[in-house]
């Protein structure tokens, strides 16, 4: 039982495997995979329940390492992905792929339709902000290890976002659940302005954080000393990568698969903390942020869902953070959720009874006044009736 604890983590390593092994198939191969995938999360999160161990890690460096294990998977997929739509056999990787699996990769790549390679960008693009944004968020946030900083912001790369490395850590969760937060959703917007809206400030916070960084160590900002620079650097580079296997078609096919890695990001962002409130300058507590305990998504997101407490401590490694049962929560695991969210008018019939309920459960009488604004410029009608 002990060993268990370690494996299930693997889960997302074997989604991600899974994911290539699909790309690599080709044809309606990749489309089934995606819907594979879909199923996976929604159905088995639906009916697996919730996880509320506390299992008490002995070896966490084996955990760490699984960590460390989504850049060369994310890395070897996303090549395999951009391989598929183009013309070119990089490196000879389809004919030593065939040779060696008795299975010809590069009849199937070019009998693919524009339709699956479309599901081929939507799973890459998925397995991006899973395997990518996902793992790089507990591996960002050990600003102690310099290993797993660095390999936090090669897997941010790949979404065009190392600059969350920056925010996320001293921004978003400062003033999270204020309206200080570039990552906190209002009551009322729209899941859609919220990733434009929240990706132009987050960027513009961190060039702000990364400013006042040089400006104490009294470094250039226009240099390379400038983190916010040397990440876009990185995801520039790999675009050129990209370019040179396939041309024009392969770079912009990464770029779709890159920003819809960083919209799904943003979907996260508006899940986790739509509606929610803080009085500035009080401590966050685990109400402040929406919190699951789905199994499977659990275990496929490095426990990501155990929101609540970690941003009450986000200091703490994702194998001690506590499942907070008494904790608000989404309406359903993580896709489902994202799901329901870029669904806007069934995402605020859902939520807008859950934001209320949040006001009456947890809300402080400073949060009460707070909320009653929000309520007010939201737009929705069912926040909009509850004010006096």
């Amino acid at each position: 039982m002990k060993l268990f604890h370690y494996l299930k983590f693997s889960l997302i390593h074997v989604v991600g495997l899974f994911s290539l092994i699909s790309i690599l198939a080709g044809g309606n191969w990749i489309s089934l995979g995606l819907l594979v995938v879909v199923v996976f999360y929604v159905f088995g999160d639906a009916i697996s329940g919730d996880d509320i161990s506390t299992p008490k890690i002995e070896k966490p460096m084996i955990l760490t390492v699984q960590l460390w294990l989504a850049l060369p998977l994310l890395a070897i997929l996303v090549f395999a992905s951009v391989w598929s739509v183009s013309a070119n056999d990089t490196l000879g990787f389809g004919a030593w792929l065939s040779s060696i699996s008795g299975y010809d990769v590069v009849a199937a790549k070019q009998a693919t339709s524009l339709g699956n390679h479309i599901s081929g960008l939507v799973l890459t693009g998925l397995m991006i902000g899973l395997l990518g944004t996902i793992t790089a968020h507990e591996l960002v946030h050990r600003t102690r290890s310099k290993a797993s900083g660095i390999i936090g912001r090669c897997l941010l790369a790949f979404s065009f976002d190392t600059v969350f490395s920056i925010e996320h850590v001293h921004g978003h969760h400062r003033y999270v659940a204020t309206e200080e937060d570039p990552a906190t959703a209002p009551r009322g917007r729209n899941v859609y302005a919220h990733i434009l809206i929240s990706t132009i400030k987050g960027n513009i916070s961190a060039w702000q954080i990364e400013k006042h960084r040089l400006e104490r160590r009294q470094k250039a900002l226009y240099s390379l000393n400038n983190r916010v620079i040397r990440g876009h650097l990185m995801s520039v580079g790999l675009t050129l990568i990209a370019f040179a296997m396939g041309g024009i078609t392969a770079a912009l096919y990464f770029l779709a698969c890159a920003f819809w890695g960083k919209a799904l990001l943003e979907i996260v962002n508006y899940m986790e903390h739509y509606g929610l409130v803080r009085a500035a300058k009080t401590r966050v507590q685990p109400h402040h942020s929406w919190n699951t305990n789905r199994r499977l998504s659990s275990w496929t997101t490095f426990n990501l869902t155990r929101h609540s407490h970690h941003h009450a401590q986000g200091q703490v490694p994702y194998h001690n953070l506590k499942p907070y049962a008494d904790a608000p929560m989404m309406v359903g695991g993580y896709l489902t959720t994202i799901i329901v969210a870029m669904i806007p008018p069934l995402w605020h019939k859902l939520m807008t009874p859950k934001v209320l309920a949040w006001d009456e459960t947890y809300a402080t009488d400073e949060e009460l006044e707070l909320a009653a604004k929000a309520n007010a410029v939201s737009g929705i009608k069912g926040f909009q009736n509850q004010v006096r």
